[in-house]
């Protein structure tokens, strides 16, 4: 009954309010209507008009406010900038270069690696033509763990030719999926800092990649090396300056695959080539092997035996190349496959040295050069265990075939390595006929020393003209005698390129920076592996100076660092629970292990209160009782 009459009254409202003008219940359009408003009962009445009143409250339309326009407002440019691209241009210029141009040197990466535009369309249509379902599968069977994640090694055994026939499609296109994106990306970060450091008269034309797989490598070294007129536009193997390409590998099912990413791509003048050993009409003659790079990519750990590696290292000497690049995974393993092919190419350079027969040889020796600032052994390797890894970090871009292949929504990933890169011929002095001791001197200021410098002149001018007492005791000057405060360092160079070649020289012996900095308010501390073959930690305060506290400040892990420090640097050591003193161990170190015995910590001496708490209230409740049990008696 109540259901009925609630809905017969809201019909009666609708129909009063919206269908016919002359059954409106409001007083105004009652007095406007030509016929009589209808009588209605009092209570019927009131209750009409508060349901019209909550319909017209709730359906109330608000008036459209107009979209708010930006007002145009006039930025007035300083008068000393002769226009406004001038005054942007120079303030841009500020900001980039507060750094010191040695500090911008040693800090230069590239950045997040994005893959090439051609590598991803070849990949995207390898993986469009497999099932997604069964690619997911296998590159969780290859490369996933579950205690460790995503992993990037490669080393599938299969137990007969026909299940590696039957498994290297497959397993060839889980790794371009998932494993060659990583592996691209460390290259490139790798064959981006040697050519920064060799400079531009090093512009490799002929790659030998042991261990290519699925062509990381010769996707890196093609997108690296591009030609001069095609560097501010995309990289692409078409305009790349290398021309030949030789792959060594003995893994079918991933070579295979690599042809394939070639297929459909434009190769240029581009000669590439595949076998499964390296061969003696391979070898490039001495006077010929300086535009030729020797690779090896992540290939050493696959390896099994320690003579196998070393007849690996042998081989890649002996190719010809002038420069050989290796590179694996950031693990002690991986490491320790690093440090000693790096001894190895070193021991068999001071050889040829030494050798009488080799004193006609155009070029002799060999040199490291990057990451280590020496030539002599690792500080990090004592050549039984390894405790510490020389390792650095790369971050890729991750496309989108890769977060769909591994299910995961993160954008990026990184990628750990370690690396060497060696160079026939002795390594480069620091003093160079063409360059003067002033002209190398420039690099260590930058914007912030400027500044710095400008305010020191300015408080000086101030402080000489309080001393002026009258204007008969002012005494002439020459202008010349006002530029002799400001370091000769900080006046302008005429020929940057002479400063750019004098930085090259003098980083062959900066320290690098093997473990993130410590960043303090007040000081900056650093270990760095240096040229004396230690590693060293470096302090750099703020009392320095203002260029080489914010140099400092800005740096990071894996940079090599110019400035000298303020005080004598202190030599780390590996940590050892024989013997040796302690705190002056490298990296960080653990909470309490340097502390000396017999020190408590506060939470031990916590626990030490509470528990001569707990011992005086059990004293008193046993007082307590013996005084009752004499008050019995």
């Amino acid at each position: 009954m109540l259901r009925g009459t609630s809905a017969t009254l809201r019909n009666l409202a609708h129909s009063i309010r919206h269908v016919s003008p002359p059954f409106s219940t409001s007083a105004v359009a009652a007095s406007t209507q030509p016929n009589a408003a209808l009588e209605l009962d009092p209570t019927l009445k009131a209750l009409l008009q508060d349901i019209d009143i909550s319909l017209t409250s709730h359906k109330q339309v608000m008036a459209k406010r107009p979209p708010r326009e930006l007002e145009p407002v006039a930025i007035e440019y300083p008068e000393e900038a002769e226009d406004a691209e001038d005054f942007v241009e120079g303030h841009s210029e500020r900001s980039e270069h507060r750094k010191s141009p040695a500090a911008l040197f040693g800090s230069k990466k590239i950045g997040a690696v994005v893959m090439p535009t051609e590598l991803q369309k070849a990949i995207t249509a390898l993986i469009d033509a497999s099932d997604k379902v069964q690619l997911h599968s296998d590159a969780t069977r290859l490369f996933f763990d579950e205690s460790e994640g995503w992993d990037h090694s490669y080393d599938v055994k299969y137990r007969s030719r026909k299940q590696g026939a039957r498994h290297s499609d497959r397993d060839g296109t889980a790794f371009a999926s998932v494993v060659l994106p990583a592996h691209y990306s460390a290259i490139c970060a790798v064959l981006h800092h040697v050519k920064h450091r060799l400079g531009p008269q090093w512009n490799a034309q002929r790659v030998i990649d042991w261990g290519s797989g699925a062509g990381s490598g010769l996707w890196a070294s093609m997108n690296t090396f591009q030609k001069p007129t095609s560097a501010s536009e995309e990289p692409r193997l078409s305009t790349s300056n290398i021309f030949t390409y030789l792959g060594i590998d003995k893994r079918d099912g991933l070579v295979a695959i690599g042809k394939r990413l070639l297929r459909d791509t434009d190769l240029g003048a581009l000669s590439a080539t595949w076998q499964r050993s390296f061969r003696e009409d391979d070898i490039i003659k001495r006077t010929e092997g300086h535009d030729t790079l020797a690779l090896s990519a992540f290939m050493l750990s696959t390896l099994p035996t320690p003579l196998a590696r070393k007849k690996f290292v042998k081989e890649l000497w002996e190719s010809g190349a002038h420069t050989i690049v290796l590179i694996d995974h950031k693990t002690k393993a991986g490491f320790q496959n690093i440090a000693e092919a790096r001894e190895y190419l070193l021991e068999m350079g001071r050889k040829e040295l030494n050798d009488p027969e080799t004193s006609d040889w155009p070029v002799r020796g060999a040199h490291v050069v990057a990451p280590c600032p020496h030539d002599g052994s690792c500080p990090l390797y004592s050549g039984k265990s390894v405790s510490l890894v020389c390792g650095f970090s790369q971050r890729l871009q991750r496309p989108s075939f890769v977060r769909l292949t591994k299910h995961v929504r993160e954008g990026h990933e990184d990628i750990e390595y370690s690396y060497v890169a060696i160079q026939r011929g002795p390594r480069p002095s620091t003093v160079d006929e063409g360059i003067s001791t002033q002209v190398r001197s420039v690099g260590r200021i930058g914007a912030v020393g400027r500044e710095e410098a400008e305010q020191i002149r300015l408080k000086e001018e101030r402080v000489t003209k309080e001393l002026v007492l009258d204007a008969d005791h002012v005494e002439t000057t020459d202008e010349a005698e006002t530029t002799d405060h400001i370091p000769a360092e900080i006046l302008p160079t005429e020929n940057s390129e002479e400063v750019e070649a004098a930085l090259r020289n003098e980083a062959f012996y900066w320290p690098r920076l093997v473990f993130p900095p410590l960043k303090k308010s007040g000081h900056i501390i650093i270990d760095a592996c240096t040229a004396e073959c230690k590693i060293m930690r470096l302090t750099i305060p703020k009392s320095q100076g203002k260029q080489p506290f914010y140099d400092a400040r800005k740096s990071s892990w894996g940079d090599i660092f110019p400035h000298p420090p303020k005080n004598r640097p202190q030599e780390r050591f590996q940590s050892t629970r024989e013997g040796g003193s302690r705190g002056d161990d490298i990296g960080k170190r653990a909470k309490g292990r340097d502390r000396p015995k017999g020190e408590k910590s506060y939470s031990k001496v916590e626990e030490a209160l509470k528990e001569r708490k707990r011992a005086s209230r059990r004293d008193r409740a046993v007082q307590k009782e013996d005084f009752e049990l004499l008050a019995e008696r």
